[in-house]
């Protein structure tokens, strides 16, 4: 049975029987014959099915933000602005698909030759529940306009979400079958990869799910894209503005109630100007208001399930174990529902959870440093390679000289590092590989087919 359990309450509030192994069986077989009929519509008239999926989204905005809050906890303004990005991008590539799909000619001995973008077939895309719209969106979008199929297995807490999403493709006038959604326990996941039905696979996920992922797609030799963890590094040098920084801090660390890959959570500042950071940013996060997410006044709501937030106060526990120095929260919230404080821990090391642990909830860790030399060795001092925010206000130089510097794979400079349906979005090292977004997001679920035509010419 799949369960929704309001991590406001922890009470279970709706139950959904699994699937069987033939209503899977029978959800595969008609993917597979629909994407074979969708790959032959031209890519101008699929990106018609984007359009609609922009106008389902905004006229049940708040029913849907309100959907994603009851089932994960995030504060209800955070999650219709979830669903006003999911539109956006439907918007985006309805617009520009069918330029990014184009063929390509390239100047080669042919007399034409060149490169074509086919679609792969149905693609299995393994969903988290931290961003359950817009994880999954960012994907299928994209991957229809290819001409690709889809079939959904997201995370077994929002089961709500994954048949929503579902209803509004049906809405939106993709055809049926097309793309599905399989509520499915995790340990049925192999199977589906291993099927000669699917013939690529996409995770977001944790590191640790994806190596499992990876590796059995790769033993099926399948296209994989794996978006994955990340404790990505927040660099304040000692010519930044320390309180657009430090206010900028707060978001960065703490939306969606700090469970998402790309939230900074190692802030490594110079000392220079740390002791004026750490004020800053410790005011400012004492002004976030924790609370019930459907109230439109909170700004940090519940974590997503109890076993997330016991593991997060055991890294804070050893943090602190270690050296670190608690400087404001540290604590499980009192009463029903997964809350934890707003949490910032000051002189974090090397060697201690808050650095050497990706953090998924709202724990800041704060490294000082005595150069800026320093700051790029410990900021590239991890398994993780998501994303980077890099303050200064000598921008050329930061992206003259810095930005090679930081083993990320996108790195924002005077800002926080958020995904752009028009910049491509992913990892490097055990962050993953694969990129989601903008024209290189759009190709990867490509078959990019070179095309020779003769006689050959000198």
């Amino acid at each position: 049975m799949i369960a929704t359990i309001n991590p406001v309450t922890g009470e279970t509030t709706a139950t959904f029987p699994a699937h069987t192994t033939e209503q899977v069986d029978a959800v595969l077989t008609a993917a597979v014959s629909a994407q074979k009929q969708w790959r032959l519509v031209p890519v101008e008239d699929r990106v018609q099915v984007l359009r609609n999926t922009a106008k389902v989204l905004r006229e049940r905005k708040a029913d849907y933000a309100r959907l994603i809050t009851l089932e994960m906890g995030k504060p209800v303004s955070e999650a219709e602005a979830e669903i006003e990005k999911c539109a956006l991008t439907a918007e985006y590539y309805a617009e520009t698909a069918p330029a990014h799909l184009a063929p390509e000619q390239i100047a080669s001995s042919a007399a034409s030759s060149g490169v074509v973008f086919d679609p792969l077939g149905v693609v299995l895309a393994i969903m988290p529940w931290n961003y359950p719209f817009w994880q999954f969106f960012r994907f299928v979008l994209p991957a229809v306009a290819a001409g690709n199929g889809a079939i959904l297995k997201h995370a077994n807490n929002v089961p709500q979400a994954a048949l929503a999403v579902q209803d509004i493709m049906e809405q939106a006038g993709l055809p049926e079958r097309l793309f599905a959604t399989v509520l499915i326990e995790s340990s049925e996941v192999a199977a589906l990869i291993a099927d000669d039905r699917i013939a690529a696979v996409t995770l977001t996920g944790s590191t640790q799910v994806g190596s499992i992922v990876a590796s059995q797609a790769g033993a099926a030799l399948k296209k994989q894209v794996l978006e994955l963890g990340g404790s990505d590094p927040f660099i304040v040098l000692a010519d930044a503005d320390v309180r657009a920084a430090a206010k900028t801090a707060v978001k960065a660390r703490f939306s969606n109630n700090g469970q998402s890959c790309v939230n900074a959570k190692r802030f490594i500042v110079d000392e220079k100007i740390a002791d004026e950071f750490v004020a800053e940013f410790t005011a400012n996060t004492k002004a976030l208001v924790v609370g019930d997410p459907t109230d439109p006044a909170t700004t940090i709501g519940p974590m997503a399930r109890e076993n997330l937030r016991t593991e997060l106060h055991d890294q804070v526990t050893r943090t602190l174990a270690g050296g670190g120095q608690l400087v404001l929260g540290g604590n499980v919230v009192d009463g029903p529902g997964y809350y934890y404080e707003p949490t910032i821990i000051d002189h974090v090391k090397p060697g201690q959870a808050a650095f050497d642990e990706e953090t998924f909830g709202p724990v800041a860790a704060i490294i000082r440093v005595s150069s800026t030399e320093e700051a790029i060795t410990l900021a590239n001092q991890s398994e993780y390679g998501l994303g980077a925010a890099l303050w200064t206000q000598d921008t050329a130089a930061a992206a003259a000289e810095l930005l090679p510097k930081i083993d990320a794979g996108a790195v924002f400079i005077n800002g926080m590092v958020a995904s752009d349906p028009r910049l491509p979005f992913g990892g490097i090292k055990k962050s993953g590989y694969g990129r989601e977004l903008g024209s290189y997001g759009i190709r990867e679920f490509t078959n990019m087919k070179t095309f020779w035509t003769g006689p050959a010419t000198n």
